[in-house]
């Protein structure tokens, strides 16, 4: 599936100083390889599914708790 999502640029602008500060130029590692937009969104959404699948994980459980923060409770 492909999705197209509009952010403001504000907010693209926020996220790719944070992706800059975040590469090391290593890969080895991390999970995902160097992090873009749309590489950082795909792991995220990954997360969300894990959520789901995979309550207990790591990640699952801190995406259930980023999404209960928001008020979203799954």
């Amino acid at each position: 599936m492909q999705v197209t999502v509009e952010i403001p640029d504000e907010d693209a602008k926020l996220i790719q100083q944070l992706l800059d500060a975040l590469d090391d130029g290593s890969e080895a590692f991390n999970s995902h390889g160097k992090l873009d937009i749309a590489t950082l969104a795909r792991m995220l959404l990954e997360d969300v599914a894990l959520a789901w699948r995979r309550p207990g994980s790591w990640e699952g459980a801190n995406m259930r708790q980023v999404l209960s923060s928001h008020g979203y409770e799954p």
